[in-house]
Order: structure tokens, then C-alpha cells, then sequence
């Protein structure tokens, strides 16, 4: 018995030392303060569109890549409880997890979760919802994206686009997006030998950030997510209507966001025969731009709250008409490098802006100082149209031939209303003879003059008292303005809007 007893002695002393020693591995932990974790993913996508409320789970390997244990200090996600996400590690649910080891050259299963009710408005359910997981290790802090979509969408091209580029082509035929569901563009959209048809009504939302991708050479690129790109043979018409216009934007609509600049890129046009009917664009970095040999024809269309200019020429040919551009980050509209311009009966609004409203140039500079430059023949012609903001000079001219050439740069305004001052100084601006030569008849307004209900408020419906009431030209064809309003047969009203008499 004594035998038997000492055999147990020493078989649960050798356990004790055993699970001691166990014990002591896994409590020494690899400290490297470089030490990194990896992942099976760097975005962990539930890409399930719901036509009801639901649920989907997505998995995350964690691998620790030493030859010690690693200690994860915390996993958690930022938003917490509120978060839309759900997390299990390991098998410990919580959205905050502290304390979580790896054993060596290891690894560990994340479980996430997302429930989504698509009937929720977009203030609740954005059509795209994002989070991210973070994890805290040796004061290193590394973070796996969770995104999910929130809302019952067309989703173009792929819910897996994310900073890639995917290409819209029918063999030169035409796509028409008329399904009653918005459209979502995640990505970059590429155009090409194709017609895409944006019937009255539709509802374009482009998903934009920052994305990150690699050269040929194996290069980290960063840039901005979230463009429509027209190629030469492509071709892109927003016809909407009075009542049922076309809206371009980006995608983040919750409270706070509806009228944040810079959410996409916005829109470049390469191809000919481009047509704008009744269209909103805004939210973006830019507005449209009309590239090298490029046409666009837009009627009744705004382009509003971008972080640059709403409307660029570059060497393109622009026919506008009834459009209203305010609350541009840099100029309303710029037209450079040449081209042939026609705008008839619009409103470029500019405040608080360090830029002109208008610019017009028949050059491109290929170097800092404009010691290389390039010229090409600018024609611009503004008829019954308002270019006005807080700025003394809401206009610029930059004739790269310094008026050697007169041919090269033929700009008009006719029965406009400017702001210009500088721009007469024949030693500043050099333009002494502006408003004599250039824009004639013109009303050089200052800032003080009633012009618009209330620039504040964005409203640039013409004041009671004026001054742009009742001096436009008439012309044939334009019966009336951005809203449907009759204009006066004898006496319309300059700008986007005619003056409505209660």
C-alpha cells in the first residue's frame, strides 16, 4: 500500500510539475513591440444583399507568425454595442475582448455577424456600412475593415469592387439602368463602346474613399474611389424630367452627411454626344469633367457642394442651358486649355470661396513657372447668364498669347450680370475695356446689390428687387427656366431662375 502511495506521490508531483511548466510556456509571451498579426482578409465583407430583415456571418483566421505565444491585449470594434456588427472570438461573444493569447505559429477563428433590415430608411441602413475591427498588441494597433450593405440595391458592377475598375460595354448598343431600385457604384465605372441610358427618375449613388492598389511593378497606389469614367466611344445620358430629375451623388445620405462635399470623385467625359436633362450632381470632388474632344449638352441640370469646380472644359465643347452652380470649393465652372463653350440663361454662384467664379483660358502649362506651355483656340460665349459671388473679381481671362492672337481667344458675355474690378485694371487685370468690348451690354453688380433671395441659405431665386429682373435678352427656343417657369416673351430675367410674382 505504502508502494502504491509513493507511486501516487510522484505521479502527481511529475502532473503538478508538468502542468507548471505547461503553465510557464504560456505565460511568456512574445514582446517584440514590431510584432504584427495576420489575417486571411484585410476586409471582411458580408455581401449579402437582403430583400428582408436578415442575418449573415463571415469568418476571420487571426495567425500568430512567431515562434512565441502572443498576447492580443484587445479585440474590439469602435462602435461598440451600437455597432451594427457582432462579434465572437474564439467562441467569447462581446464586441470587446481583452486578453485573448495565440499559442505559436498559431491561430484563432474571429466570428462576425450583421443584421440588416433593408426596410429601414437609409438614416438607420445606409446602402453601404462600414466598421472595422481592432486589434491591440504590444501597443501595435492593426484593423480589419467590416462592411456590409444595408439597403435593396442595384449594386454596380459587383459588391466586391471595392477600389478596383470594372468595364461597362454592349458592343456600342445601349444600357438602360430603369430598374425602380437606386443604383449603387462601387467602384470605378469604365464606359466604353457603349450608351448608358439614365432614364426620369433614376437614382445614381456612388460609393467613394480612399483605395489602395498595386502597379505592374508592384507599387502601393492610393487615390479616390468612386468615378464615372466615359471613354471616347463611350456615351452617358441623364434624361430625366421636371418632375422626375436624375440625381447623381454619393452614397452616405444619414443625417449630417446629405450635403458633405468630397464623398466621390465625380464624373470625366471623354466621348462625344454626351446629354444632361434634368439632372443633380453633388457631393463630389469635382462635378463633370469635359475632357480633350469631348461634348456635353446640359439642360435644366445643377451641380452643386463639391470640394473643386463644378464644371470643367478642357479643350471640350460644352453647350449649357438653364444650369445653376453654387457652393463649389474652387471655381463654378472652368473652362481651360481651349475649346468651344455656349451657356445660356445659368447662375454661377460663388461665396466664400478663395476662387473666382468663372475662369477662361486658352493655354495649358506643363511646368510651374509656365515656361512650357501649350495654346489652343478658346471660344466662350455667355448669354443672359449671372457670374457673381463675394469676391471682387468672379471672373479671370488668361489669354496665353497676350493678346497677340485675337482669334485664339474669343470670349462674349451678353446681357450678363458680373462682379469683375481687378479685372479692368489695365495694369492687373489687363482688361480696361471689359465691359465695353468683352461684355456688352453687361451690369457690373457689387456686393451689395439685390441680386438672390438669401446666397446664405443657397437660395438663388432672384430677390424682389433684383437687378437682374427683366434684363435678358429673349431667345428662341428657351421658353423657360430651370424650374419649369415661363420666361417673359419681352423681358425675361438673367440667370437660371425667372422672378415669380405672387
Amino acid at each position: 500500500m505504502k508502494k502504491i502511495f509513493s507511486y501516487l506521490v510522484v505521479g502527481l508531483l511529475g502532473s503538478w510539475l508538468l502542468l507548471n511548466g505547461c503553465r510557464k510556456i504560456d505565460d511568456s509571451y512574445y514582446e517584440g513591440q514590431e510584432a504584427m498579426l495576420e489575417f486571411s482578409t484585410d476586409t471582411l465583407r458580408f455581401d449579402t444583399v437582403f430583400t428582408q430583415l436578415g442575418s449573415a456571418t463571415r469568418i476571420l483566421k487571426v495567425y500568430n507568425p512567431y515562434k512565441e505565444p502572443v498576447l492580443i491585449s484587445r479585440i474590439y470594434i469602435p462602435e461598440g454595442t451600437s455597432s451594427k456588427f457582432r462579434l465572437n472570438v474564439d467562441g467569447v461573444p462581446g464586441n470587446e475582448i481583452t486578453d485573448v493569447k495565440i499559442a505559436a505559429e498559431d491561430s484563432i477563428y474571429l466570428f462576425g455577424e450583421v443584421t440588416i433590415d433593408p426596410d429601414q430608411p437609409l438614416s438607420a441602413s445606409p446602402f453601404i456600412i462600414n466598421d472595422e475591427i481592432l486589434f491591440e498588441t504590444n501597443g501595435n494597433t492593426q484593423r480589419v475593415v467590416l462592411e456590409a450593405w444595408g439597403q435593396n440595391a442595384n449594386y454596380i458592377p459587383s459588391r466586391f469592387n471595392k477600389g478596383g475598375v470594372a468595364l461597362l460595354s454592349c458592343d456600342f448598343a445601349e444600357v438602360t439602368w430603369d430598374d425602380p431600385k437606386p443604383y449603387v457604384i462601387y467602384g470605378i465605372l469604365v464606359i466604353d463602346s457603349c450608351t448608358l441610358n439614365l432614364p426620369p427618375g433614376a437614382r445614381v449613388y456612388v460609393h467613394g474613399g480612399i483605395a489602395r492598389a498595386y502597379d505592374e511593378n508592384e507599387e502601393l497606389i492610393v487615390y479616390n474611389d468612386g468615378l464615372i469614367n466615359v471613354f471616347p466611344k463611350g456615351r452617358l445620358n441623364a434624361l430625366g424630367t421636371l418632375e422626375e430629375p436624375v440625381i447623381i451623388q454619393g452614397d452616405r445620405l444619414e443625417e449630417g452627411f446629405q450635403e458633405t462635399s468630397g464623398q466621390w470623385v465625380g464624373i470625366r467625359l471623354a466621348g462625344k454626344d454626351n446629354v444632361f436633362e434634368h439632372v443633380t450632381i453633388k457631393n463630389s470632388l469635382i462635378g463633370v469633367l469635359v475632357d480633350s474632344a469631348a461634348q456635353l449638352t446640359m439642360r435644366h441640370g445643377q451641380i452643386y457642394n463639391t470640394d473643386g469646380p463644378g464644371l470643367i472644359g478642357r479643350h471640350g465643347e460644352i453647350e449649357a442651358v438653364n444650369c445653376l452652380f453654387y457652393n463649389n470649393g474652387d471655381r463654378s465652372v472652368q473652362l481651360g486649355f481651349g475649346g468651344d463653350y455656349d451657356f445660356s440663361y445659368c447662375t454661377l454662384a460663388s461665396y466664400g470661396v478663395d476662387a473666382p467664379a468663372l475662369s477662361l483660358s486658352n493655354g495649358i502649362c506643363y511646368d510651374l513657372l509656365c515656361e512650357e506651355f501649350d495654346i489652343y483656340r478658346l471660344h466662350a460665349n455667355f448669354r443672359n447668364s449671372i457670374v457673381f459671388g463675394s469676391r471682387a473679381d468672379e471672373i479671370v481671362l488668361s489669354d496665353f498669347t497676350g493678346g497677340q492672337d485675337p482669334f485664339s481667344f474669343v470670349v462674349g458675355f451678353d446681357h450678363c450680370l458680373v462682379r469683375v474690378r481687378d479685372l479692368l485694371d489695365p495694369d492687373d487685370g489687363g482688361y480696361p475695356n471689359f465691359l465695353f468690348e468683352q461684355c456688352n451690354p453687361c451690369i457690373n453688380a457689387d456686393f451689395g446689390d439685390p441680386i438672390f433671395v438669401d446666397p446664405n441659405e443657397d437660395d438663388y431665386h432672384l430677390d424682389t428687387l433684383s437687378i437682374a429682373e427683366g434684363q435678358a435678352l429673349p431667345l428662341p427656343g428657351i421658353l423657360l427656366d430651370l424650374e419649369g417657369n415661363d420666361r417673359d416673351p419681352a423681358t425675361p430675367d438673367i440667370g437660371c431662375f425667372e422672378y415669380q410674382y405672387q
